[in-house]
């Protein structure tokens, strides 16, 4: 048993008659290994990208909010009564007549 061991600890299955075997074996371990290191990096830049995304629309949704807000302000009549009020431009101070258009006997308006 002792001599099985020291004969893998010095490689010796690596030199063997059916090393070829041990070889192909080996080989295709390693390729797999690199293979699932690989993915596992992808997954995790992938993943890292994502989050930046996330956070990138969470800033854009609160500056659209924020525009928004600064809008609906900007739009209110009060607003916009005491930005023009040095230019002498007013609300008015009666409502609008509604203008009724009746036709003639005649069929002209």
């Amino acid at each position: 048993m002792a001599a099985k061991v020291y004969d893998i600890l010095r490689g010796g299955f690596l030199t063997n008659q059916d090393a070829f075997k041990n070889w192909k074996f080996m080989l295709f371990a390693t390729g797999l290994a690199l293979f699932m290191i690989w993915t596992g990096h992808r997954f995790e830049s992938k993943v890292h990208y994502i989050g930046q995304l996330s956070d990138e629309v969470n800033e854009l949704r609160s500056h659209y909010v924020d525009g928004q807000r600064e809008l609906m302000y900007l739009q209110m009549e009060s607003t916009v009564a005491s930005r023009l009020k040095h230019t002498g431009i007013a609300p008015p101070k009666d409502p609008p007549y509604k203008i009724i258009v009746s036709k003639n006997a005649n069929g002209n308006n």
